[in-house]
């Protein structure tokens, strides 16, 4: 590589970066035909990073189906640069085993045989998707004509390279120096952090439970990465309170059941039975909602094929935007994404379920469209042409379902929840109701239209907030649930004995005469006592009390800052690193970096995920092809000056696991 090639340095090597790597062969063609030296800095395997990383429980999987997983930026994304056509998951393991692709490693037998089971309707272990991932990093690097070099090691910080102006200030419009945990360091002309998901300190609460847990022998596990928690000091049938029930809660299930040695087996009326080991916990499990997520859907839609958005349009954003400074969401935005979501609904219960609504879909669509979600007359609308109540849609009750409903023993609140669960199986593991897949799809559209359509800076703080919080938790609710199996899991664990149900509302506190935690609920009536806590979800973002050292270190230095919203009640942080709409990061006094960018769920970005539904135009892959874009440019314009001096070993890309 010549001395005057730019530098590009990734700082994490998961899928993110992956796909951004793949946009930039794609792109550069016509952007930048001169040397690039690009650098990956990745501890975990290159691809899967630690998320995804193949060293996981065999029974932890995906939320999604092998046909939903793709990392390929198809013709249905719009985006400035060309599309690559490429297998999802499901296209990839059907190549591998007719021979089409070859370049991947001798695979272990239990992953030979996913392979051959596998279908786009499975749900695919995370060990499988970890190999489609390191695929296609070893891929994207390929097609950058081996200037990839990647680094198995932690990037401990980055600090500027620049000359020191006479106010004692180094400028960051030049190269900067990335240290490494081996005590090397780069030198680079542009750097990307794409962390993913990072540890964080344990906010005031947890810390809280944390020294109670220590002062009396017992366990507490704060906020963490499931996988990567030591639960073996649960004994036995000892009683353990678990807080959330989402996704980190499928995990734990797997990890003290089935991982434990117990087993599930299928019952005749396609049911489970749990067969227990005799080495689990047992568990009592409550969160806000006080249910689990809804699961994926199986069925398929019957009716009329959803088109384009009807209602958050670009042209009903621009009209927003031309009438008002700054947007809020819940006056503004909501009510169109509740309209849109209440449209796709009854548009598949009327043209695929005609027989059980009472007028024909043109006839509704044209008198729905002139009124307002949260409307009288639209309420009357539905209740006049959709005879039976159970299917109006209700978002409040489904955000929120056990809302004003008071229970008056822990029998009453343990029926309540299976029942729950049960009829949530019915709604979405069966070919009965298509109109819970129309709503699921309509609520994606928008999810990864909100970023397109609505500029970040035009939402008030208080927006901000709800689109990051209540937004996000409400659409992984509804539309990022488990696979429907895992649900029927929770009823078999329920009746073994070894779950039980706090409910909704729930509130734990810590009792220093006994050394218990205490869970409970206003709601509910009844309390449980255990030595054992669990706060089942992953740690909330902080760049402050990042436990990752390079984020540590933007911090200290003020490269990097915490994204701040100014609201009504005072100064609030989201936790998230600051970036531009060009993901360029901000320093603390506000400042942009020309050569600083961070991408990915820990930033203010607004771009989740980083693989996708095939064809679905999706947001992180718009993201990924606009910031390769912009680094390919960036390069394109620096003088021909850079170098490298690199003393950290570096790892050639391998073939892959064996």
């Amino acid at each position: 590589m010549p001395a005057s090639a730019p530098t590009v340095v990734f700082v994490g090597g998961g899928p993110r970066t992956a796909g951004v790597l793949e946009r930039m062969a794609a792109n550069r063609p016509g952007l930048f035909a001169g040397p690039l030296d690009i650098h990956v800095v990745e501890p975990y395997e290159p691809g899967s990073g630690r998320i995804w990383r193949y060293d996981q429980h065999p029974g932890l999987m995906l939320n999604s189906t092998a046909a939903d997983v793709t990392m390929f930026t198809d013709s249905s994304v719009e985006c400035d640069g060309p599309a690559v056509d490429g297998p999802g998951l499901a296209g990839w393991a059907a190549g591998i085993l007719d021979g089409s692709i070859t370049d991947v490693p001798d695979f272990p037998r239990s992953l030979r045989h996913q392979l051959q089971s596998l279908t786009g309707g499975t749900f695919p272990t995370r060990q499988l998707n970890s190999q489609y991932l390191e695929w296609f990093f070893r891929r994207a690097a390929a097609a950058l004509g081996g200037q990839v070099t990647v680094h198995r090691t932690t990037a401990l910080s980055i600090e500027p390279a620049g000359r020191t102006s006479a106010t004692g200030a180094t400028s960051d419009d030049g190269p900067h120096l990335v240290r490494l945990a081996t005590g090397g360091t780069l030198r680079a002309d542009v750097v990307v952090t794409a962390l993913g998901h990072t540890d964080s300190r344990p906010d005031a609460a947890s810390a809280t439970w944390a020294a109670f847990a220590a002062r009396h022998g017992g366990f507490h596990a704060p906020p963490s990465y499931t996988t990567d928690v030591d639960y073996s000091a649960l004994a036995p049938g000892q009683d353990v309170i678990v807080a959330g029930m989402g996704l980190a809660f499928v995990d734990l299930l797997v990890l003290l059941m089935e991982g434990r040695g117990g087993r599930f087996e299928e019952t005749p009326d396609g049911g489970l039975t749990y067969r227990a080991s005799g080495r689990e916990p047992r568990l009592w499990a409550g969160s806000r909602r006080g249910v689990p997520y809804h699961s994926k859907i199986s069925s398929t839609l019957r009716g009329e094929a959803p088109g384009a958005l009807s209602f958050f349009t670009a042209r009903a954003l621009d009209s927003l935007l031309e009438r008002h400074t700054e947007l809020d969401f819940r006056e503004h935005l909501w009510p169109l994404i509740a309209k849109e979501a209440g449209y796709g609904y009854y548009r598949e219960l009327f043209t695929g379920s005609p027989e059980r609504v009472g007028a024909s879909w043109e006839e509704f669509a044209a008198r729905f469209e002139e009124l307002d979600w949260y409307s009288s007359a639209r309420e009357e609308l539905v209740a006049e042409t959709v005879p039976d109540p159970a299917l109006h849609l209700d978002l409040e009750r489904l955000d929120r379902p056990f809302t004003g409903r008071e229970f008056t023993d822990a029998p009453e609140v343990q029926a309540a929840v299976a029942g729950y669960i049960g009829h949530d199986l019915a709604l979405r593991d069966g070919p009965d109701h298509p109109e819970t897949m129309a709503l699921f799809l309509a609520l994606l559209k928008v999810y990864m239209d909100l970023g397109r359509l609505v500029p970040a800076d035009r939402l008030n703080a208080r927006s901000q907030q709800a689109v990051h919080g209540w937004w996000h938790g409400f659409f992984s609710f509804v539309d990022s649930g488990p696979p429907p199996r895992r649900l029927r899991e929770m009823l078999a664990l329920h009746r073994a004995g070894l779950l039980h149900f706090l409910g909704p509302g729930l509130a734990v506190s810590a009792d220093e005469s006994t050394g218990e935690f205490v869970a409970g609920s206003s709601q509910t009536g009844f309390t449980v006592r255990a030595r054992a806590f669990i706060e089942a979800r992953l740690p909330a973002t902080s760049v402050a009390r990042s436990l990752n050292p390079l984020l540590e270190s933007l911090h200290l230095s003020g490269l990097a800052t915490e994204q701040q919203l100014l609201t009504a009640d005072g100064i609030h942080s989201t936790g998230k690193l600051l970036v531009s709409d060009r993901h360029q990061l901000r320093d603390q006094r506000g400042r942009t970096a020309r050569r600083l960018f961070g991408v990915g769920p820990g930033t203010s970005g607004w771009g989740a995920g980083a693989f996708a539904r095939p064809r679905t135009n999706a947001a992180p892959f718009r993201e990924n092809d606009a910031l390769a874009r912009t680094i390919l440019t960036t390069a394109a314009g620096l003088a021909p000056v850079s170098s490298i001096r690199q003393d950290a070993p570096a790892e050639p890309l391998a073939a892959g696991r064996t």
